[in-house]
């Protein structure tokens, strides 16, 4: 005991500072462990779909395929509106669709499977279809990117109860682009508002189970008039979408065809060319140098390569007077043309967070074999399905290729992007 005090009297100020130092330490690695773990928790949401991004790389495409299934990411709610016998029940009913369309699966390997070999990593569209179409005719709630949605009633009868305060439930399959299953359980109970989702992933020889399951806070939810049924998560990881949204409403077939055709793969924020009131009397006002990335893969259906940063002049050239009423003059003049290598200089896109995307819902055949385009700016990010409206004028040639000759665009629910506002 003496010596304790004796070592006390001595060293008892710098005893004391270390005392302080370590038990402030402590609290700082409790407190950074903690938000560690809420981090953790609140990092995931059930998979965005990328494809209405404005720009993606085959990589980029490759690596989120192959992410969309990372349940432990999927951010966890305190509790759950529903029992635990509802969600063997939503568990067990899960499995058997999945079952039912095991036969797709049969000779499919998918990337997140426990086992891997060689084999097709990634679904194509027609698979899919084949996949969404095969559960909507056992009655459930089913879509994908490509696919009109099957037996959407389901949902907006869910939304009418929400609406009138009644306690709800509904479920809807999504087919992913790799093949994966994601079964999202809306509930509304108690004036709370949750989702209960379940991943199902693929065993060699398409045997189904379940990946995973999470349940989330959903801040709020709307149906459009449209057809677009819009939600939003409680917690929104860094880069990834403010809303999740599906169409529940189809466009018409020649509307989808021309919406392909034409608006898939054109930014409203990268350039001016949808945001802007052009014709071949302006045109120099939309010529970027960011905007041939996209017009070539609209015109070969492939990512753009470059060697050196250069791009050809040749076809540089022949790819956008075709696609614009422009002169090749009028190009090297706004397109960094360099003389000396005879080439422009390739500008790169960079994806965009939250941009819109546009989808024709009517047409005129006018005279002279030009077509008018009426197209829909939806921004799902913010609500809304007419954001702007846009009147495109084209005209088709007999080789497939057409030419832009015209665009203009009106406010409707929301202001232009800001690019747009700031180039005017």
């Amino acid at each position: 005991m003496e010596d304790v005090k004796w070592l006390l009297k001595k060293w008892g100020l710098p005893i004391l500072v270390l005392l302080i130092v370590v038990i402030a330490g402590v609290i700082c690695w409790g407190k950074l462990h903690t938000e560690e773990m809420k981090v953790a928790e609140e990092v995931w949401e059930p998979p965005v779909d990328i494809a209405n991004r404005e720009t993606v790389t085959e990589e980029e495409t490759n690596t989120e395929s192959a992410t969309e299934s990372a349940y432990w990411f999927i951010p966890q709610s305190s509790d759950c509106l529903i029992s635990d016998e509802e969600k063997e029940q939503l568990q067990s009913m899960v499995l058997s669709a999945a079952e039912s369309v095991s036969e797709m699966y049969k000779d499919i390997v998918i990337a997140d499977a426990p086992s891997y070999s060689s084999g097709i990593s990634e679904f194509t569209s027609e698979q899919r279809k084949a996949v969404v179409e095969q559960l909507g005719r056992s009655g459930l709630v089913s879509v994908e990117e490509g696919t009109a949605m099957q037996n959407h009633e389901a949902i907006e009868n869910f939304y009418e109860d929400y609406l009138d305060g009644r306690d709800s439930m509904v479920t809807v399959f999504e087919v992913h682009r790799d093949g994966l299953i994601g079964a999202v359980t809306f509930i509304y109970r108690k004036g709370q508002l949750k989702t209960y989702y379940i991943g199902v992933r693929w065993k060699e020889g398409g045997t189904p189970e379940i990946q995973g399951t999470s349940v989330s806070n959903v801040a709020e939810i709307k149906l459009t008039e449209k057809g677009y049924f819009i939600y939003a998560y409680e917690y929104v990881i860094a880069h990834a979408s403010l809303r999740q949204y599906w169409r529940i409403e189809p466009l018409s077939e020649d509307c989808k065809e021309l919406t392909e055709k034409y608006i898939s793969g054109l930014s409203y924020v990268n350039y001016n060319l949808l945001v802007t009131n052009w014709d071949s009397s302006n045109v120099e006002d939309i010529l970027k140098p960011c905007m041939y990335e996209d017009i070539y893969r609209i015109h070969t259906g492939e990512n753009l390569k470059t060697e050196n940063w250069g791009i050809p002049a040749e076809e540089y050239e022949k790819i956008m007077t075709t696609y614009f009423p422009v002169s090749v003059e009028q190009l090297r003049e706004c397109c960094k043309y360099d003389e000396g290598s005879n080439s422009y200089e390739y500008e790169m896109i960079y994806a965009s967070q939250y941009p819109p995307f546009g989808e024709v819902v009517d047409y005129t055949k006018n005279g002279g074999g030009t077509i008018t385009l009426i197209v829909d700016g939806v921004w799902p990010d913010y609500n809304s399905d007419l954001a702007f409206r846009n009147k495109i004028v084209i005209q088709p040639f007999e080789d497939g290729t057409f030419r832009y000759l015209s665009n203009s665009i009106e406010q409707i629910e929301l202001e232009l992007p800001p690019i747009a506002r700031t180039k005017g």
